[in-house]
């Protein structure tokens, strides 16, 4: 689950972060009362909140001076939606606007944390490239990036919080400010179940202090039962609607550009359908996994769910039963065609427990199903269906 920046910068406050003097605004009412809270100069930095990076270049970030052009622009804000580098062309809502003071910015770094999968450790990473996309700066200047892995053990040791100040060419009073962000944002790390915490840019100030100008912070969504406070803080406006719908299911599902609906059962088996789908020419219109211990009406939502995509040209059911039986997954596609109309092409593959009964179920059902015999004839037949190479 992602955090708005407003809401990533009140959690920093928490554990005492430094972060500019901001508000967070809903509606334009309110913008005088902001700006005279944060905005001693007279100028103040306009943010869109919306789940995406790149917001300065999609026009949602703006320093302004003049009262009029400020009061015409966070207007335009409210209710347009935001295309950023990091969206697509629908764009994001903008529902939330946050208003903060400026700085007298001399340096931008960037800092985070996240997990590193292959070494099974939260990583530190940073860099003098701040304000910048941190995947560019990988590919294009590695040795920019400097890490530290932290043992789950001991935690974040301060060496290592002054080896990273050291390469980022910090010196005194900004080594040991840098070594308290960094070990306070690995503590709020752990005791929040984050997946990723970034600051970008962490700017050092004409005064000689770090204060972290953005705050991104996703949370690991299997962990959400123990936070309630902070999963009450979701923002659905921002989220893909048929994701939404899925969750509400106990439906892992994610959307994506293709035309080939898949419905399967496992996160690996749907994943390697979606590869065989793209290995035969087609392009996959979701990731779409039903679960081990799914039920006829959870396969009848989830065709409602799929078919709700009108980009989907084509359905390609993949299960395996094991603790599920086929019969079952039958019962719910013949239900949910008997529902739904379905005007496009489905080919449904079973094999596992129950496979003869459910194969006779569908063989004998009064709707056209094509029946695939193995996962590699079940993507060539879909995609051939779809106008691609059989």
């Amino acid at each position: 689950m992602n955090l708005h920046e407003y809401q990533s910068k009140a959690l920093f406050r928490k554990y005492e972060i430094p972060v500019p003097e901001g508000r967070m605004i809903e509606d334009v009412a309110d913008l005088d009362e902001a700006v005279a809270s944060v905005a001693s100069s007279g100028a103040c930095v306009v943010k869109a909140q919306v789940h995406a990076g790149g917001r300065g270049k999609g026009g949602g970030v703006k320093v302004l001076h003049d009262p009029d052009e400020l009061r015409e622009y966070v207007g335009n804000l409210f209710g347009s939606r935001l295309v950023t580098p990091q969206t697509d062309t629908n764009g994001l809502p903008v529902n939330r606007v946050l208003i903060e003071q400026t700085l007298d910015i001399v340096r931008e770094l960037y800092l985070g944390l996240l997990v590193d999968r292959a070494q099974r450790r939260v990583v530190v990473m940073c860099s003098a490239a701040g304000g910048m996309n941190i995947e560019e700066v990988a590919v294009a200047t590695p040795e920019k990036i400097h890490t530290a892995h932290i043992e789950p053990q001991s935690g974040l040791m301060p060496y290592q919080g002054r080896t990273l100040a050291f390469s980022l060419g910090l010196s005194g009073d900004q080594v040991g400010q840098f070594v308290r962000i960094v070990s306070s944002l690995y503590q709020l790390f752990i005791d929040n179940d984050a997946s990723l915490v970034e600051i970008n840019p962490l700017v050092l100030t004409a005064n000689g202090d770090l204060v972290a100008l953005d705050a991104k912070i996703n949370l690991d969504g299997n962990a959400l039962y123990r936070h309630p406070a902070l999963a009450a803080l979701r923002d659905e406006s921002q989220e893909d609607e048929r994701e939404r719908i899925a969750r509400r299911h106990d439906l892992n599902y994610i959307s994506l550009d293709g035309n080939i609906a898949c419905m399967v059962n496992g996160a690996g088996l749907a994943m390697a359908t979606m590869d065989l789908i793209k290995l035969h020419g087609g392009e996959p219109a979701n990731f779409l996994d039903v679960g081990g211990g799914t039920t006829a009406e959870k396969v009848s939502e989830a065709f409602r769910l799929i078919l709700s995509n009108p980009n989907v040209e084509a359905i390609l059911v993949n299960i395996f039963g094991g603790i599920v039986r086929c019969d079952l997954i039958a019962e719910g596609i013949i239900e949910a065609m008997d529902q739904v109309r379905v005007a496009v092409p489905i080919v449904v593959r079973l094999e596992g427990t129950n496979v003869e009964q459910g194969r006779k179920m569908l063989a004998e059902c009064d709707f056209d199903i094509i029946a695939a015999d193995g996962l590699t004839d079940a993507a060539r037949k879909v995609v051939a269906r779809t106008g691609g190479k059989p």
